[in-house]
């Protein structure tokens, strides 16, 4: 049902860029609430004090630094006023839990962090009586510090390295951080020595500036290949595609003489003991050339089959070309759509770690120490916020398909081009903002319903890994495996399905039905151009990866004062590849809506007056081949009845 009480279409009819009206409404008002539930949780963790303890941090005993606190019932040292105390200083910084990731050492707030080394427990009463910041537990005086027997417990661990406050969170961090390369080895695993990994961090900073230039290069080759891609995508098709039956031929062709040649010369170079396994060798040689050769016939057939399916993909490459030329906005999208998850991304951890100093106070067991922890119902709040996470990422990559899917919609039923809007991507913006968030929200709804049970049993997995057995590990990975083809195929129907609402205003579900039932008419069309358009797009995320690495090599291997350069390089192929998939994950979709639009345009019109085809003339040039051979194929039927 639509928004002012307008109802769908009973009987569907595909009017593009008409009767526009709101879609699945209810589930934009669900998506609403949800996300009012998000800003709730923040405000929450704001309210009671897990903001403020996360940033301005908070000691073993419960105080917050930088303010005045309150008595928590039955944890002595509570309840201070640290006004003047604004910094966090840890007794011993480098006991690291690398399991829960976090420091094990007990938490004092001081007014000064040290900004030298201290060696002795003198150099601490010295520093104290100087600055008048303590570093030993509250209770213990300064002066007294040297001849106190509770100074190998309640002080810091020596010698206490020099330290300066991080920004924002004000806690004391040693200046050298030698003392984390547990961790970073624990993280790092396939570093064994920690000179490696120094020369590795070395080599990424003094080739900083070379990287960030290598990362522009990528991101300007993918700009340039999203618009040269349709005049060099028949070559590469059809380089494949000889490629793979002079492959075929030439592997049935290997397999046939060996098996000629064993018949021929086998047996007379066999000695009597070893003719029984000859014997078996020529039969397997002669089930491996018939295989072959079933599977090249099979291939050939494809090829003459698919052959035109094949240039109708070269077509829509083509077309795609001219709509980023029209549209050159849409090569934005990548930028837009990770700017959004990135902000997104850093509010979201942000409360979640708000979360974690957020709740009653708890005395750990096994340090004694006083923490922050969510109980009773609230600590379900942590995972709605991780359903928030999924969600509300699936929601902004569907916004993104709906967007490009609305601007393409609007070129490829627009006949005269010099007509276009003067924004297509802002006017495509402003319709999905006013009429279509709901069905947004539903398809991306669909997609966190598959992906969070996926993600589950991999966490599952994880943790069992070398614990289950070999019956539970192979179910666990049959799940996974399931989930995420499923994943894949409603990620599919969900592009087409925002397509088809771009054309014709429908809800989700109607959508969807809608777009199944052309793609289904259209089974190998879709096969071709999946298999082939993937592939091609692949060559191209490879090319632009492997033309980034060959100059890098070219940079860094120039710049010999550079001793280790392969982190920087593999820093660069990931950027490159990431970047190449955002750009070239647009021009896929932008290939996808163009052949939903070209599906419909074939099936409801047929050129003649009053149904004008709306399609281009590269695809024009295909449908008019199909038009004359089917009334070929008919003609011929005819004839034969005639006669």
């Amino acid at each position: 049902m639509g928004c002012c009480g307008s109802t769908e279409r009973t009987k569907r009819e595909w009017r593009p860029l008409e009767d526009r009206s709101c879609t699945d409404l209810p589930w934009f008002l669900l998506f609403t609430v949800f996300c009012v539930g998000m800003g709730a949780i923040c405000g929450f963790t704001v309210v009671t004090g897990g903001a403020g303890r996360l940033i301005f941090g908070y000691d073993s005993y419960g105080n917050t630094c930088g303010q005045r606190n309150e008595q928590i019932e039955g944890v002595r040292l509570s309840g201070l006023d640290h006004t003047d105390r604004k910094f966090v200083f840890f007794l011993d910084p480098c006991n690291i839990d690398i399991i829960q990731r976090k420091i094990k050492s007990m938490a004092l707030c001081v007014s000064l962090c040290p900004t030298e080394e201290l060696k002795t427990h003198q150099d601490l009463k010295r520093f104290a009586m100087l600055n008048g910041s303590e570093l030993c537990s509250y209770e213990l005086a300064a002066h007294k510090y040297p001849n106190l027997p509770e100074r190998f417990s309640k002080c810091p661990k020596l010698p206490v390295p020099s330290s300066k406050p991080l920004p924002v969170f004000n806690r004391c961090t040693p200046v050298d951080i030698s003392c984390y390369a547990k961790f970073a080895e624990a993280v790092v695993t396939f570093v064994g020595d920690n000179s490696v990994l120094h020369r590795l961090i070395a080599g990424v900073a003094a080739s900083k500036e070379i990287i960030i230039g290598l990362c522009v290069l990528a991101l300007v080759l993918s700009m340039i290949l999203m618009v040269i891609i349709r005049y060099i995508s028949a070559v590469l098709v059809w380089i494949l595609t000889s490629l793979v039956v002079l492959g075929s031929l030439a592997g049935t062709s290997v397999l046939w003489w060996l098996y000629i040649d064993h018949r021929l010369y086998g047996n007379d170079t066999t000695p009597k003991e070893g003719l029984e396994v000859s014997r078996d060798s020529g039969q397997a040689l002669l089930v491996y050339a018939v295989a072959a050769t079933v599977f090249t016939i099979i291939l050939l057939l494809l090829m003459l089959f698919m052959r035109k399916r094949v240039a109708l993909t070269i077509a829509l490459f083509h077309v795609a070309g001219k709509v980023f030329i029209h549209l050159p906005l849409l090569t934005l999208q990548p930028f837009i759509t990770f700017l959004a998850l990135l902000l997104f991304w850093i509010y979201w951890i942000l409360v979640l770690l708000f979360l974690g100093t957020t709740g009653n106070p708890v005395q750990n067991e096994e340090t004694g120490l006083t923490e922050f922890r969510l109980t009773g119902p609230l600590q379900y709040l942590t995972w709605y916020h991780a359903v928030g996470l999924v969600w509300i990422s699936e929601f902004i990559l569907a916004c993104q398909q709906m967007t490009v899917a609305g601007a393409v919609v609007t070129y490829y039923f627009t006949r005269d081009k010099n007509r276009l809007p003067v924004t297509p991507i802002l006017s495509s913006v402003l319709r999905l903002v006013r009429y279509h968030l709901g069905t947004v929200a539903k398809g991306s709804f669909i997609i966190t319903l598959v992906k969070i049970p996926r993600l589950i049993l991999m966490y599952i997995h994880n943790q069992l890994k070398g614990k289950e057995n070999a019956c539970a590990r192979c179910l666990l990975k049959t799940c996974i495996c399931c989930l995420w083809c499923l994943e894949k195929c409603l990620n599919y129907l969900n592009q087409n399905a925002y397509a088809a609402t771009a054309i014709n205003s429908t809800g989700f579900c109607t959508s969807a039905r809608d777009a199944f039932v052309i793609l289904v008419e259209n089974a190998l069309r879709v096969a071709t151009i999946n298999a082939v358009g993937d592939f091609v797009l692949f060559l191209g995320k490879i090319l632009i990866v492997t033309s980034t690495a060959f100059a890098g090599v070219l940079l860094l291997n120039y710049q010999r004062d550079y001793a280790e350069w392969l982190l920087p390089l593999i820093i660069v192929c990931l950027f490159s590849f990431l970047v190449a998939h955002c750009f070239l994950s647009i021009f896929e979709i932008v290939v996808d809506v163009l052949f939903l639009c070209f599906a419909v345009d074939t099936k409801y019109n047929d050129g003649t007056p009053g149904k004008e085809f709306f399609m281009d003339k590269a695809l024009m040039v295909r449908s008019r081949v199909k038009e004359l051979c089917c009334s070929l194929f008919l003609f011929g039927l005819n004839v034969t009845a005639v006669l």
